[in-house]
């Protein structure tokens, strides 16, 4: 359904070392590169970091980003912690959303709440 959507960050080089390597993890990588927004993607630039001078204080977002699987969701954990990402949930099936949607959230440099999501159970 999300065709774009895009973030501001207040230390985008920062903010493109913490994507280039969780986005890695589940098959995306960085597309574009403007200097001051960076595009990611597996075939075009879906979503997208930023910077602008004047930025101030951001607003906590959420994104969720796909992954393939459980292994997938585990080392998108696993490489946001590598970098000092704070955990918000550790990587588990989630019911109330439905019975086999497995997640995992951290916060990204700038303190959004970034999941990474499967929909076929925590295999």
């Amino acid at each position: 359904m999300i065709d774009h959507f895009g973030i501001n960050c207040a230390d985008l080089p920062r903010a493109a070392e913490f994507y280039d390597a969780v986005l890695a993890t589940l098959g995306y990588r960085r597309i574009l590169d403007f200097g001051v927004a960076i595009g990611y993607g597996s075939e075009g630039p879906d979503f997208w970091i930023s910077t602008f001078e004047g930025i101030g204080p951001n607003r906590e977002v959420h994104i969720a980003f796909k992954a393939a699987n459980a292994q997938a969701v585990r080392a998108f954990r696993d490489a946001a912690v590598e970098l000092g990402a704070e955990v918000l949930h550790e990587p588990r099936l989630w019911p109330e959303y439905h019975e086999s949607y497995y997640g995992a959230f951290v916060r990204d440099p700038d303190g959004n709440n970034v999941e990474a999501v499967c929909h076929t159970g925590a295999d």
